[in-house]
């Protein structure tokens, strides 16, 4: 008789509900995880809420922890073991193409978060299921955390990469723009690379967490002017690093009001909408031309991001126990949604089988 498992489905917009469907088993040089916690990223709020068009039944779920309970014959046992604590990711890029194989994973020409991932029912990234059957390449192992904070070594991976893609100076100045959990985390790397880091963020609570997070500089920019403020904390200089971590157009155009010569705005958010001129930012070619002005995206992340995330939690040098926001069993993930997609809150994070 087959044995079930939970996992959670969406089967249109503000429609999600929990199924049963048979559980996996690990075999060859697959591991059976159970999935303990899966946190709710901004991008499944999106599916969620109609702005992230998917084909439904669709299962998300990308920020996820959990526990090996299986192994395949074929893996090594030297490295992996029952029992192990570990974080899922890199489950979307293909392996085979010319930026996996120069170890840029994370822009992977067949990158697609609609694949159908072996065990389960439904195409989509599988997170919001009680088992994921994966390679050991997609497994990164964690201590010394619970599982609601390892689910977020995802999101700090992603921001490893951000941060490493700015290539921060000791000294340099950082301006932030948007103090949610993706700007709160850059806060945090900002300063352990040295920085002087300004932020920017009209909600005083997220401001004020900034601020014991080590930001040295908080503006509030619906009564301040931004660039104006800046100019003051850099002693006119202006940032040698902005990062936008918002999705919008008219704050992307803001941002390069307080950049320096020479320096470098991170697109790290997506652009919302992304259709008409409202995704177009005008920005004067010549004038960043004239000042070396640089512009880097940077999404996703690589094993090597996941690996340093993990370590940086593991070893208590980024605390990420501020970021979640509340938990969830299993059976509420329609509330769960609802909450997340207040706004309010920096994540919300779902529990399998944990009362």
């Amino acid at each position: 008789m087959s044995e079930l498992m939970k996992t959670a489905v969406f089967h249109g917009i503000n429609d999600i509900s929990l199924e049963e469907c048979e559980r996996p088993h690990a075999y060859g040089n697959k591991v059976l995880v159970k999935i303990d916690c899966c946190a709710l990223c901004t991008w499944e709020q999106r599916v969620y809420t109609g702005v992230n068009n998917v084909e439904y039944p669709f299962i998300g779920g990308h920020e996820t922890s959990g526990t090996i309970v299986e192994l395949g014959e074929d893996i090594n046992t030297r490295e992996w073991a029952v029992g192990d604590k570990v974080v899922v990711g890199n489950t979307c890029p293909c392996g085979d193409c010319y930026y996996c194989k120069t170890f840029e994973e994370q822009t992977c020409s067949h990158f697609s978060h609609s694949l159908q991932l072996e065990g389960l029912p439904y195409h989509g990234m599988g997170g919001l299921s009680e088992y994921m059957l994966v390679n050991t390449h997609s497994l990164f192992k964690y201590y010394n955390a619970s599982p609601q904070e390892a689910s977020l070594i995802e999101p700090l991976s992603c921001v490893v990469h951000s941060v490493e893609t700015a290539d921060i100076q000791l000294g340099d100045f950082v301006l932030i723009i948007g103090c949610g959990i993706m700007g709160q985390l850059h806060v945090q790397l900002s300063k352990k690379r040295g920085a002087v880091v300004i932020v920017s963020e009209i909600n005083k609570e997220r401001a004020d967490l900034a601020k014991k997070n080590g930001a040295d500089y908080v503006i509030d920019p619906s009564n301040e002017n931004l660039t104006e403020k800046v100019l003051e904390y850099t002693h006119r200089l202006k940032c040698q690093v902005v990062f936008d971590t918002t999705p919008f157009p008219t704050v992307l155009q803001e941002a390069y009001t307080c950049v320096s010569n020479a320096g470098k705005v991170i697109l790290y958010s997506s652009i919302h909408p992304r259709s008409g001129e409202s995704k177009l930012v005008p920005i004067d070619a010549g004038w960043m031309h004239s000042w070396s002005i640089k512009t880097l995206g940077t999404a996703n992340s690589n094993s090597r991001d996941f690996v340093r995330a993990a370590a940086l939690v593991s070893g208590g040098i980024v605390n990420l126990k501020p970021f979640v926001s509340g938990i969830y069993h299993e059976s509420q993930v329609k509330d769960a949604f609802e909450k997340a997609i207040e706004g309010s809150s920096y994540r919300i994070v779902v529990n399998f089988d944990q009362e």
